[in-house]
């Protein structure tokens, strides 16, 4: 009947081994990572304004303005859509500290 005596301080020493290996790690978060929506105006595609088949210069002028107006709305939309991922991303980091 030595055989559990012997045994003994092995298990008390791997019991306590355990127990102060879960008592020092952070518990497991449920919550999950906070998700923004992202805008209407960033999820739709640019519209690039065309010529007609015979343009005229008058259709040009007014092409090439239009188009620089489509180009500058697309260029904040494409803000918009970067500017959402990189805060969704900080909140998710944000709420994984403790």
């Amino acid at each position: 009947m030595t055989l559990p005596f012997r045994c003994l301080p092995i298990a008390l020493i791997a019991c306590t081994t355990m127990t102060a290996s879960c008592a020092g790690s952070r518990p497991i978060s449920s919550v999950a990572p906070p998700r923004l929506s992202l805008p209407a105006m960033a999820s739709r595609p640019c519209e690039l304004h065309r010529l007609p088949a015979a343009p005229t210069l008058g259709d040009l002028e007014v092409g090439y303005m239009i188009r620089g107006r489509q180009i500058a709305d697309c260029d904040v939309a494409r803000r918009l859509a970067v500017d959402t991922l990189l805060s969704e991303r900080r909140a998710g980091e944000a709420a994984k500290r403790p």
